[in-house]
């Protein structure tokens, strides 16, 4: 038989092996699992939220601003620029984008270069012949090598798209908590405003109580009262003493709590406390409206965890199928290092090589349910964000709506007390009564003026939370609708 006819067959009987064992691995491969997620997203039509567009506006980003306090924005924007907990987030964004860069360049074609020097001893019963067997020489190596993983079965693809949903997941959440941080520092400075005024109202209240002290002495000595009720007058004073020192300490934590925000220290942080009146109001929606699912941040974040597992699941099903890679190198190879550059030590090769897993114990499949297993709990997860956060903003519009109704009932109950206080000052004047009267229905007065100190401070507060609530002004993008798998 002629050398090319003994070639010629040799070639055609390792083809026909190769088609048959290409064939068998591919059947073996073809039924991965199975396995199917059992969760199901939730959207606004299963929550019964409104259709009206214009149920709610949208926030705007910096809604703080709204508030129309230059000493708030100045304060949101220095903890902004320096919170660690927000550097911490945007540490874990960077992080995040840098492992999608690296499963991006995976899928890419990679080149190296090689050089190696060697002096070493040949061994004298193996495979190379005299005088190599048993002899020391050097060899030496300089060569390009480089492979390209051929992505037929959307392996790296998915991968990608996993590694890319990640990130914008991490970068929502870096935006979440830049929401939360600025409405805990607007929170935090209301909280101020709040005590910073009650401590006014009850030093007031000292003030009275000190001249109610001493006009009960004055009557006293003059036989119009016992010392019973001098001694009530007298109980009263220590009571506004101490809840003035109760305030001035909630003032002061409320200091180091906002300073600790901005990234300073109590001492450092100067304030110039306005007055709750100089603060505007911000309109509020009236209901939970239907897009809130795409407006805040928390949601986005859930959602891209999905569609990040989503894709996981494509990777592990990839898994299955044949991993096909093309690889060459390139360079010279030679033993001793003279002749390492000649002409005769020049070495290449190129080709396919293909890796598939036959008998695997049933690891293949075990990963696979774990990760439908993973995606059924970033279903879930996103479904608890989604019931949470309609769950906060209505919290936050029935008490919205709650305060509203309280502070026309407050103003009604001080309008009256400030009239009751008034017709008494005019019948201290006419000298038709005494100013224990007169101090009495101050009190009164100084009651409903703690009371609405009170409720101002929980509208801005509410109105703070519902701004966050609807999202804090987010404009992230949300993922399309993740196929179930």
């Amino acid at each position: 038989m002629r050398l090319d006819q003994c070639i010629r067959k040799t070639w055609i009987v390792t083809a026909y092996g190769l088609a048959m064992t290409a064939t068998l691995t591919l059947v073996a491969c073809a039924t991965p699992s199975s396995t199917t997620a059992q969760a199901t997203l939730r959207d606004a039509s299963t929550l019964g939220l409104s259709t009206d567009a214009g149920a709610a506006a949208a926030v705007p980003e910096a809604w703080w601003r709204q508030f129309g306090d230059a000493q708030l924005d100045r304060l949101v924007d220095s903890a902004l620029s320096s919170n660690p907990s927000l550097k911490v987030a945007q540490a874990r964004l960077a992080r995040a984008q840098a492992g999608a860069d690296m499963t991006d360049a995976a899928s890419s074609p990679q080149l190296g270069v090689g050089v190696d020097a060697m002096r070493q001893q040949f061994t004298a019963t193996g495979l190379y012949p005299p005088p190599l067997a048993g002899g020391i020489y050097e060899t030496g190596t300089a060569q390009f090598s480089g492979s390209w993983e051929l992505d037929f079965f959307g392996k790296n693809r998915a991968a990608l798209e996993a590694a890319l949903g990640v990130a914008r997941a991490a970068r929502a959440d870096a935006d979440a908590a830049r929401t939360l941080l600025a409405s805990n520092v607007a929170r935090a400075y209301f909280q101020l405003i709040r005590l910073n005024e009650q401590v006014r109202v009850a030093q007031r209240l000292q003030a009275q109580r000190t001249h109610t002290l001493e006009l009960v002495r004055q009557r006293v000595d003059a036989g119009l009262d016992t010392s019973l009720e001098l001694r009530q007058s007298e109980g009263g004073l220590p009571d506004a003493r101490l809840q003035i020192e109760m305030l001035q300490e909630q003032l002061a934590l409320g200091r180091n709590a906002l300073a600790a925000l901005i990234g300073q220290t109590s001492s450092s942080l100067v304030l110039d406390i306005p007055v709750s009146d100089t603060i505007k109001p911000i309109a509020t929606a009236a209901n939970v409206p239907s897009d809130l699912l795409g407006r805040r941040a928390d949601i986005a974040a859930a959602r891209w965890r999905v569609e990040a597992a989503a894709r996981d699941v494509d990777v592990s099903r990839a898994q299955f199928y044949p991993n096909i890679n093309l690889v060459a190198f390139a360079g010279f190879s030679s033993i001793g290092l003279d002749r390492l550059l000649d002409a005769g030590s020049q070495q290449w090769g190129v080709g396919p090589a293909l890796r598939l897993p036959l008998f695997d114990g049933g690891r293949l499949r075990a990963n696979l349910r774990g990760k439908v297993a993973e995606f059924d709990g970033a279903i879930e997860s996103y479904n608890a964000a989604v019931l949470d956060a309609v769950h906060d903003v209505a919290d936050q519009l029935a008490s919205g709506q709650a305060i509203s109704r309280q502070q026309q009932s407050q103003r009604l109950a001080q309008a009256s007390a400030q009239s009751a206080y008034d017709i008494a000052v005019q019948r201290y004047d006419a000298g038709l009564g005494n100013l224990l009267q007169v101090l009495g229905a101050e009190t009164a007065v100084l009651n409903q003026r703690r009371q609405s100190v009170d409720l101002a401070a929980r509208a801005l507060d509410n109105q703070v939370a519902l701004m966050r609530a609807l999202g804090g002004g987010y404009q992230g993008e949300s993922p399309a609708v993740t196929v179930q798998k």
